[in-house]
């Protein structure tokens, strides 16, 4: 498969922090890549990098093999639900209507394409009968579809999710994983923040173990040795990281 968004040797700097230092990342066309480290390692800040939303201090980011610069419209960010304002007044559609922003231009109206492609995001995030709800009146379960739905109607190339699962009730999880596999099977390219190691490992292609840079990275089934975690994790020994994974010790 050919490789859509790759990352090299990218250090970035959150004041006097060394956030990432030297990563190398790539994830192919229909691939799903778990981004996977404690609390702090700089997966958030990784996707931020890739979006152009933090400065880099050395590095680069490649979409299609073009620079970030040149290629932002083909990437999706859902972010994680907190970092949305919910209390603003738009309804379901609106909100997904705002993932064109790039697309249509500022004041700009939107067009027949930013309209389908609005209606298509619905559809794939099971939110149709829901276009007209005010934001503010929706589940946990709901907003994050909808965060799903806003990415989507940029039809990108590259989805970034950050924590995609956390919190969300399990028919939503269902939900989110067929359309992940549905996503896959159409070529797109994901990469995945997440807390829940075992979903992880038997959903993802392929691990990535960040912790300012990549400790490891392969599928799940060639990451059993137990260093590995613990080095990423930044722990001596933790028999309940390592049984919660299911490495052997």
């Amino acid at each position: 498969m050919s490789t859509v968004l790759r990352v090299e040797s990218l250090r970035v700097r959150l004041g006097e922090r060394l956030a990432l230092d030297g990563v190398d990342l790539a994830v192919d066309a229909g691939e799903l890549v778990g981004l996977i480290g404690p609390n702090g390692a700089g997966k958030t800040t990784l996707l931020r990098a890739v979006l152009g939303l933090l400065p880099v201090e050395s590095g680069q980011v490649l979409v299609g093999g073009e620079p970030v610069t040149r290629s932002r419209r083909r990437i999706g960010y859902v972010p994680q639900r907190h970092e949305f304002a919910w209390d603003f007044p738009v309804t379901v559609a609106g909100a997904v209507l705002t993932g064109r922003t790039r697309a249509i231009g500022w004041l700009r109206r939107p067009r027949s394409v930013d309209r389908e492609a609005v209606d298509e995001a619905l559809a794939r995030a099971g939110l149709t009968d829901l276009r007209d709800r005010p934001i503010g009146q929706l589940s946990g379960g709901q907003r994050q579809r909808v965060l799903v739905a806003r990415a989507l109607a940029s039809r990108p190339a590259v989805l970034l999710l950050d924590e995609p699962f956390t919190g969300v009730d399990v028919p939503t999880q269902e939900l989110l994983t067929e359309l992940l596999g549905r996503l896959r099977a159409d070529g797109t390219a994901l990469l995945m923040t997440t807390h829940d190691l075992p979903a992880a490992a038997t959903a993802c292609d392929r691990l990535c173990l960040l912790n300012q840079r990549v400790v490891a990275e392969g599928p799940a089934e060639a990451l059993r040795e137990p260093a590995l975690w613990l080095k990423a994790f930044g722990v001596n020994s933790s028999d309940q990281l390592l049984t919660v994974l299911g490495v052997p010790k």
